[in-house]
Order: C-alpha cells, then structure tokens, then sequence
C-alpha cells in the first residue's frame, strides 16, 4: 500500500460512512413519520422507542442498503476524481489501469468482510428487537403475522424420525400446552403404533411431555393392543420451541442457527423451506455483491464525461435498480416456485459479473 493507494482507500471509506450516515437519517425520519400512531399506540418515551425498536431498525436498514451505499460511495468520489483530471494523472504518471483498482479492491474486500459478519451475527441479534416490537405493537392485526389461534394456521404435522409422525390441533406458547395430540409410528408401509391424547404439556423439570387421557396401540400380524393412561410422561424429539410460528424467524436466526433449524426441518420433511434457504445463501452472496457494485462502480466513474458526475450517478443508480430488481425476481422464483435457493441468491451477482467485464473491456485504461 502506497500513498496513491491510502488517498483512494481513504476517500472511498470517508465517503461511504457519509452515505451511510445521511441515508440512515433519511431512512430514520421517513420511517418515523409512517409510524407515528404505532408509536402513539405503544405508549412508549423516546428514549424507550430508540431502545425498542431503532436499535434494531438501523442495523437492519444498513444491511438492507449496504451494498448501496457502496455502490453510490464509489461512484461518487470516483467521478470527482474523473472530474478533476486526477485519474488521467494517476494512469500518466505510468501507473496500470489495474493497479489503479487495487485500493478499491481492499477497500471493497474490508466492507464486504464487515458486511458478512455482520449478517451473519450481528445483524441477527438486532432484528430481534425490531422484530419483537413489531409483533408487539404492529402485527397484531395481521393475521398473517399475529399468530392468532382462531384457524388451522395453528395446526402442526412434522416427522420426528424416519417412520415417527406427530401432529397437534393447536398449541399455546404461554402455558406450553396443546391439544388434539397424536403419534404414529410406521413400518413397511404400515401404522405398527399410534397414541393419542387429549391435551400434552410440556414439563420443565423432567423436559419431557406430559400427556393426559392418552391412549397407546399396538399393531401387529396378531391384531390390537390398546391401553389407556390417565397420565403419561413421553420422551419426544420436539420441544415448545418447535412450534412457534414466527413470522420473522428467518431474519432472527445467526447462520449457525439457521443451518441447524433448515437442516432440523428437513429431517423432519417439513416443506416450504425455500425462503430460509434462500436467506442462508443471500448472506454470502449480498457480500459478493459489495466486492461486485464496487468493481462496476469504479470502472464507471473512472471515465471523464462532459456531464460530470451527473451523468455517473444516473448510470450507477439505473445499474443498481436493475439490479436490486433482478435480486427481487430471483427471490420470488425460488420462495413461490421451483427456482433453486443457491442458484436464487447468486443469479444477480453472475449476471452482474457479466456486465462488469464488459463495462471493463470497454473502459479507456
């Protein structure tokens, strides 16, 4: 790392964290105006609806926007240094094209880096709180995210093992009881054991289930076996957990968690995993996307236009749209449809590769 390159790697970080600070403002006081009742509703001082919700809705909006932000960073004091003939010094002074983009490489490489810790812990932990308020104060009449018992959204069927299933009526998170219970277990295409039960309760001192008015059979080649309980304690591969129905589970989730909870759910052959999968993979891709957005940004904005940076940010906003919609496709595809998760999260980033060398073939160097 040279002078030049500390000039340029300076400008590029200075510049993002202005960004970063003047979209969050802007983002903060839009966000607040939209969910003035809400917060007339919640009751809540100032100091408690920072604490509540915008601890977690800043992290949130910075990872949502991250790549952005790069992206319109670069571009930005780019075109300034287009503008103001230093790149046409840089390149005359007989530094390379390439190595012209290295400080942008590293500076590139350190925020994509940042990005994917963060959404692999930090951020997480802070749609948490920005989630439990939602619930809270903003969800409850949404019936497709309150959680409310009143339908069969509360019904639950899931495999415990090869040939072990289970399934409940409903079950109430705060007493941890749920009704309507029954197990069967299947071998060679046929029920071998069922067991019902009126109500089962989870018991925290033996973290087992206490089943009442249960009712065991046993099926063979020989006929039935049944035999009645008016207690019974069963060890079963589930737990209270298990069955919330969290509307923003996925984004609570470190990657830790979330592989083990899709990879939990698919040995129970519980369907509709795409979104968690395609979260999963987005959180490696989104930070490709940075390295990406900052690659294409540079080779754009290092051509002087007679438009000035005008012209440069037109462009590098009309890239980004496309992009961000493409992202959007993909992800409708793959959580709606057939469209592989892996093949979801990554398609803008090949796409967009696509457009980067070409835009870098055809950039004066």
């Amino acid at each position: 790392m040279q002078k030049l390159d500390w000039y340029i790697l300076k400008k590029f970080l200075v510049t993002f964290i202005f960004c970063l600070l003047l979209f969050t403002v802007i983002a903060v006081a839009v966000d607040s105006s939209e969910k003035a009742d809400d917060f007339v509703k919640a009751n809540l001082s100032t100091s408690g609806i920072i604490n509540e919700y915008y601890l977690g809705f800043v992290p949130w909006i910075w990872s949502l926007l991250f790549p952005l932000f790069v992206f319109i960073a670069v571009i930005f004091f780019t075109s300034r240094m287009a503008t103001r003939s230093e790149i046409i010094a840089i390149l005359a002074s007989g530094t390379s094209y390439n190595r012209f983009l290295r400080p942008f490489f590293v500076g590139g490489i350190l925020l994509a880096g940042i990005l994917w810790l963060g959404s692999r812990y930090w951020i997480p932990k802070a749609n948490v709180i920005k989630s439990n308020f939602q619930t809270r104060y903003m969800d409850k009449n949404d019936p497709n995210k309150s959680g409310s018992f009143s339908s069969c959204r509360t019904c639950f069927y899931m495999r415990l093992d090869t040939n072990t299933f289970m399934g409940i009526r409903d079950f109430d998170s705060s007493s941890k009881t749920a009704r309507g219970f029954f197990m069967e277990k299947v071998k060679g295409n046929k029920v071998v054991y069922n067991l019902r039960a009126e109500t089962m309760k989870w018991d925290t001192a033996t973290r087992k289930w206490l089943l009442n008015n249960a009712v065991e059979r046993y099926v063979d080649s020989l006929g039935e076996k049944m035999t009645h309980h008016p207690t019974l304690l069963k060890a079963l591969n589930v737990k209270p957990i298990d069955f919330r129905r969290d509307y923003y589970l996925k984004d609570k989730l470190t990657t830790p968690e979330l592989v083990a909870y899709i990879r939990q759910e698919e040995d129970r052959g519980t369907e509709g995993l795409s979104t968690y999968k395609v979260e999963r993979y987005r959180r490696t891709a989104t930070p490709a996307a940075v390295l990406l957005l900052t690659f294409i940004g540079a080779v754009i904005a290092s051509r002087r236009t007679r438009g000035g940076s005008g012209v440069h940010l037109a462009l590098g906003i009309t890239i980004a749209a496309m992009f961000i919609i493409s992202d959007r496709f993909s992800t409708v595809f793959a959580t709606k449809g057939n469209f592989p998760p892996m093949l979801a999260a990554w398609l803008p980033n090949i796409v967009f590769t696509l457009v980067a060398l070409y835009l870098y073939r055809k950039t004066p160097k």
